[in-house]
């Protein structure tokens, strides 16, 4: 990913990005995008800031019988499987190798919120925009009670120093108990959730869907 996630184990990062039903629902919305591109060329090429090979290969069967190559961006590279992958190491927020309109989608899932603070979320939405004339990029409300990364309600919520002794008193979601100050706030910079008001900011020429749970809005959906 963009920035590294501290996950407590292998197991528990895949549990996350296999058995979440919203992933899957949402990879359809992605895949009608794909649908209106193949109206008009025969295949579709895919640009994925932060996400890996094991998040494709998981959602395969929903994709496989569409000509997609798709090109990952990570701070790393990492080994792909065949040659509809490629992997190259980048920067989401700048990729001034790659010239605008490379790729006909670009597809983004739960990162925008790692990369920083609001300069960076506007200049990584800003490479989004460049780069393709269709996009996708999926992030967690802020305004969601149950912070996704933490697994806890409302500790987005909470005053810094109230979530700094959290994280050092035992682990939390996909995060181990933090054993130093320095990684404390390590895990409290790594992700920031924005809102709807701010995707709209961020992405203005697309809709911004909205996943719910019982009403509340749990994601944001940012689709031109």
């Amino acid at each position: 990913m963009i920035a590294t996630l501290l996950w407590k184990d292998q197991a528990s990062r895949e549990k996350a990005v296999y058995g979440n039903a919203f992933r899957r629902r949402r990879f359809a919305a992605f895949l009608a995008l794909v649908d209106d591109v193949l109206k008009e060329q025969d295949r579709v090429r895919v640009l994925d800031l932060g996400g890996g090979v094991s998040y494709w290969k998981g959602l395969e069967e929903a994709w496989r019988d569409r000509p997609i190559e798709i090109t990952l961006v990570n701070l790393a590279e990492e080994p792909v499987p065949d040659a509809r992958f490629v992997s190259l190491a980048g920067n989401a927020c700048s990729l001034p190798e790659m010239a605008d309109g490379s790729f006909d989608i670009v597809h983004s899932n739960s990162v925008i919120e790692h990369v920083g603070g609001w300069e960076q979320k506007r200049r990584m939405a800003n490479e989004v925009r460049r780069l393709a004339p269709r996009y996708f990029v999926q992030t967690p409300n802020y305004w969601f009670p149950v912070e996704p990364h933490f697994r806890t309600p409302a500790i987005h919520w909470m005053p810094r120093m109230w979530r700094r002794g959290l994280v050092m008193r035992r682990a939390l979601g996909f995060y181990p108990k933090a054993q130093t100050l320095d990684e404390a706030h390590r895990i409290l910079d790594d992700a920031s959730l924005v809102d709807a008001r701010e995707m709209a900011e961020l992405f203005p020429e697309a809709r911004i869907e909205r996943e719910r749970v019982f009403g509340l809005t749990k994601s944001l959906i940012a689709i031109h």
